[in-house]
């Protein structure tokens, strides 16, 4: 009997409005990049076409550069940590054999995702104050002098990648940790057998039954490569640390409500959807090629 799939897609029509609307609709301020935007005239008004020309301008201002680098570095160095610290996490978590207290870690070490950065940034401008901040309260304890973690153009990106990853990496182990359970428990046994101690069961059991799930989680990763985490560093960022910390979606935000161009605003964004789109097909392709991952 064959079953009706009208039901099915019902259930899908109100993502799918939503998506058309807050997606693909707002799509039409494209047009933006190419004019020289005045509000007051509408989108779709007498605006002047200036072609190419807000492109060229964005790329003769001397910051963008270092604001593309910024974006580059940061979010990078969050994509290798980000899987790295989840992998190390999970099958530490995966060797405690007290449910309870395995329960308790994973439970805690997830909270934090759920928070956002409007929160957490509060919490972090507090702790990390280079006066009253209980950072540097306890590096003042063994001999160390304070560190301005959030105005000191050293330490701000290891900063941000560092939050980034204490706020994440509880749910990058959830993932890591449902992989090992589905590892077959006899190849535990064969290298237990074999003399195999627990360092050299994971090395050789545990690491190459995730591999799969590693591989796809990186390659996926890269089409964020220019998302280096807006809430994150305009909650944390100031005109000190511009220098190391400024990154397209903050650049373009200066630039396009604090100054107004929306056009050149506009042109950056579009710069970054493109470059971003490319990754992200890239990145679809490779997790097919070495992943045998499959959208549908």
């Amino acid at each position: 009997m064959k079953v009706s799939q009208g039901p099915l897609y019902l259930m899908v029509l109100p993502g799918v409005i939503l998506v058309l609307i807050f997606s693909y609709g707002p799509m039409v301020g494209i047009l933006m990049a190419f004019q020289q935007f005045i509000p007051a005239k509408g989108l779709f008004g007498d605006q002047t076409w200036v072609g190419l020309d807000n492109f060229r301008y964005v790329l003769e201002l001397p910051n963008t550069m270092r604001v593309l680098w910024n974006t580059l570095y940061i979010a990078t160095l969050k994509i290798i940590f980000g899987l790295i610290v989840p992998i190390i996490v999970a099958i530490l978590i995966n060797e405690v054999r007290h449910m309870t207290l395995k329960k308790s870690i994973q439970t805690t070490i997830y909270l934090p995702h759920f928070l956002s950065w409007v929160v957490l940034g509060g919490i972090l401008i507090d702790i990390l104050s280079p006066s009253q901040g209980i950072i540097n309260m306890i590096l003042g304890l063994v001999g160390i002098e304070p560190i301005f973690f959030l105005g000191s153009n050293t330490w701000f990106p290891v900063t941000l990648v560092g939050s980034e990853i204490w706020k994440e990496f509880g749910f990058g182990t959830i993932i890591y940790l449902a992989a090992i359970t589905g590892i077959n428990p006899e190849l535990y046994e064969a290298a237990k057998m074999d003399g195999a101690n627990r360092f050299k069961q994971t090395l050789h059991v545990t690491l190459p039954g995730l591999r799969m799930t590693i591989v796809l989680l990186g390659v996926l990763s890269l089409g964020n490569i220019l998302n280096a985490g807006f809430d994150q560093v305009f909650n944390l960022y100031s005109t000190q640390v511009y220098e190391s910390g400024d990154i397209i979606d903050t650049f373009v935000y200066r630039i396009g409500l604090l100054e107004a161009q929306y056009g050149v605003a506009t042109a950056v964004g579009l710069f970054k959807s493109v470059v971003s789109c490319i990754l992200v097909t890239v990145s679809y392709y490779l997790a097919y090629r070495f992943a045998n991952y499959r959208i549908f």
